[in-house]
């Protein structure tokens, strides 16, 4: 049996660059991998927000495009036009992407293992069975779920995750219809609190999809209605054709068991708002691997416990946040979206989205609109007063 300090269930991005942390701070580290190929197949919109070169190594090779701004669209196409001067987000080559971040774990010395299924994790004596590999079982001092939605890891000390079902679309209008530094963002009551999205990757190609509580069926038909419909996406030819799942934020899941800690999707580390995860996963995956190599250090597994008090300290408030505004556009009927989209437009929100929007932290935005007076006159006064009630 093969012994590790440090063994990573799963090779995404998240895994991979908390298995680089660990070893190139010098612990013995695996990754496992039930893939026979990593980064495939695509599973994500690929839109990450500038903060992503602050919390990871990006470069240049893998941003298809830079994104400046958005074109928010209403049921009945109310459009809210919000930008700033530089780059707010990023489209990135994900499969590209992926595929980078495990060769500097590799690089790093991290031993990356495909084909390796993981089907039982002992939590208290670090060991892992494995199915259909040469190895039957491996052991490590710390085991690490990155293992995506429906972790085998988590599910060894916690519920069934619940998630979202996701689709996307690589679209080709046949000729120049997008802004390339623009998305386009489009709210339905039938969604809600999902959305759909369109992403241009050139002024030809787009990324257009949805994350909503509906099934695969479903999501295909809302996805064919939107194309349909849509003067800018109408005719285009449908190139290929992706399916996923979001783990839904859950602030109540346990991050450590005994010698186990979760990260990324496995974790539900994403965004109430959009279903993004990777700045979150970017940020959590340091945070544990300083908390992993005191407790290594120290040789005293307790000190995992800090992991969940630092990855709690450092984003309860925002996902406090959104986790609100996530219910709030949940309630809402299209008539009460289109409301708020028109209130929106004749309280000069646009200028103050523009100025305080940022994808990945929300709240000084919500804050804003609150001292503004924004917030009371668009939503109920339950809902506004629930939002407001977070700052007491």
């Amino acid at each position: 049996m093969k012994n590790y300090d440090v063994v990573v269930v799963g090779a995404g991005p998240v895994g991979t660059t908390f298995a680089r942390y660990m070893a190139e701070t010098g612990f013995k580290v695996a990754i496992l991998e039930k893939k026979k190929e990593i980064g495939v197949p695509l599973q994500c919109a690929g839109l990450l927000g500038k903060k992503i070169k602050k919390v990871n190594i990006l470069p240049d090779d893998f941003i298809i495009n830079s994104v400046n701004g958005a074109f928010l669209h209403s049921p009945n196409d109310t459009v809210l036009s919000v930008s700033k001067e530089k780059p707010e987000a990023y489209v990135l080559d994900r499969v590209g992407y992926d595929k980078f971040l495990a060769e500097l774990a590799s690089n790093s010395g991290v031993d990356i293992l495909l084909n390796h299924k993981v089907v039982k994790v002992d939590s208290l004596n670090g060991i892992i069975n494995l199915k259909n590999s040469e190895n039957t079982k491996i052991s490590a001092d710390i085991i690490a779920g990155a293992d995506g939605h429906s972790s085998i890891v988590s599910r060894s000390f916690n519920p069934p995750a619940e998630s979202f079902q996701a689709a996307q679309y690589l679209i080709d209008a046949g000729e120049k219809r997008f802004k390339n530094d623009f998305v386009d963002l489009y709210v339905d009551s039938k969604i809600s609190p999902g959305f759909f999205w369109a992403i241009p990757l050139s002024e030809t190609t787009a990324r257009v999809g949805l994350f909503a509580d509906a099934n695969y069926q479903n999501l295909t038909n809302y996805l064919h209605e939107l194309i349909s419909k849509r003067p800018e996406l109408r005719g285009s030819t449908i190139l290929k054709k992706y399916y996923g799942i979001i783990p839904k934020q859950d602030p109540n899941k346990s991050l450590v068991k005994e010698r186990v800690i979760l990260l990324g999707d496995a974790a539900s580390q994403v965004k109430p708002t959009t279903g993004g995860g990777l700045i979150m996963g970017f940020t959590s995956a340091e945070i544990a691997s300083k908390v992993t190599k005191k407790a290594l250090e120290a040789e005293d597994i307790a000190t995992l416990e800090n992991y969940p008090k630092s990855y709690h300290d450092k984003f309860k408030k925002e996902l406090k946040v959104q986790l609100m505004v996530h219910k709030v556009f949940k309630s809402l009927s299209n008539s009460d979206l289109d409301y708020m989209f028109r209130k929106l437009k004749e309280e000069g929100a646009e200028d103050i989205i523009s100025s305080y929007g940022d994808m990945d932290t929300q709240s000084p935005l919500v804050k804003e609109m609150l001292k503004q007076g924004i917030i009371f006159s668009i939503l109920p006064k339950m809902l506004s007063r629930g939002i407001s009630s977070l700052w007491k």
